[in-house]
């Protein structure tokens, strides 16, 4: 059968009239027709297809089920890290391979010929463009984690503030752990006085850590990098003051707090200064008494009449 007969074929079998005369499928004849359909299929492309349709070559079958890897890869590490967020320490090698894979098809660019082109076949033969998609939504999802500011400049690793940050974030968590052992998590906050005490000096290490970072990173420390900290440290830093102040119910001195109190009081205190001071500045100075003219002149004009009478 011609291949425009067989198309016809199947969608009569798979529109006409049903059992009992009625519109509807025909199951086991549509099933039928869809294998011989992908028989026919096999045939054709085994065939060999016309020039302007050419089967990816090997070296390109082999970049994209490559990157088609990597992408699963990356997207399984993203996936399981999510929370508690560990994206950036967990999948930066997953990402660094992806992008490198990206960069082999993209350089394939005039390294064949035109009709075999693996870049062209691969990145903009179609619309969708679904590599290029896939690349943008992996980059995009990496610079919005400002992994960056947490590895190395050549992403090969966490840089050597991350690693101390977080190990100072284990060793408070474990305090943590350790001293609510025996007791129960939703209790009072007077049964958590032992985490307060204990753990304090942990915590506020890691607290004032954290804090230096935010500074650095503000400064411009790695140009180029978001102003913030990556998501790995920010998430660590808001589950631990979460588990410290609404969880635990502990408190930490602030360092400006004496500074604050300082500046309060002087500005408190000025008002008082100034009364003083005005009180006793009119106490020294003489009141001078200043008669109206009016009041004058009437003064004169009886000092005249007493005079003539």
């Amino acid at each position: 059968m011609a291949p425009a007969g067989w198309v016809l074929a199947v969608l009569a079998l798979a529109l006409g009239p049903g059992p009992g005369g009625g519109q509807g499928p025909r199951p086991r004849a549509l099933e039928e027709a869809l294998g011989e359909a992908e028989e026919l299929s096999e045939e054709l492309w085994g065939a060999g297809l016309p020039g302007d349709l050419p089967e990816l070559e090997p070296e390109c079958r082999r970049l994209l089920a490559d990157f088609a890897e990597g992408s699963a890869a990356l997207t399984a590490c993203l996936g399981s890290r999510a929370r508690p967020v560990r994206l950036c320490q967990a999948c930066h090698r997953h990402y660094r391979r992806l992008v490198a894979l990206y960069g082999d098809i993209a350089r394939a660019v005039g390294n064949s010929t035109e009709s075999h082109n693996c870049a062209k076949s691969i990145l903009t033969s179609d619309r969708l463009q679904i590599v290029v998609t896939l690349s943008e939504f992996f980059n995009e999802t990496w610079e919005a984690a400002n992994c960056a500011n947490c590895l190395k400049n050549s992403s090969e690793g966490l840089s050597n503030a991350t690693v101390e940050f977080l190990d100072l974030f284990n060793k408070s968590l474990t305090c943590f752990e350790h001293n609510l052992q025996g007791q129960a998590v939703y209790l009072s906050p007077n049964n958590y006085t032992e985490v307060c005490k204990n753990c304090n000096e942990t915590y506020k290490m890691l607290n004032d850590l954290y804090n230096n970072l935010q500074r650095i990173n503000r400064q411009g420390g790695e140009s180029g990098h978001s102003a913030h900290l990556c998501i790995d440290v920010e998430d660590a830093m808001n589950i631990t003051r979460k588990l410290w102040s609404r969880t635990f119910n502990c408190s930490v001195p602030c360092s400006d707090t004496v500074p604050v109190i300082a500046v309060s009081s002087f500005i408190l205190f000025l008002p008082i200064v100034f009364y003083l001071s005005s009180f006793l500045h009119s106490k020294q100075k003489k009141r001078i008494l200043i008669l109206p003219k009016r009041i004058q002149s009437n003064a004169s004009l009886v000092n005249i009449q007493e005079k003539y009478s």
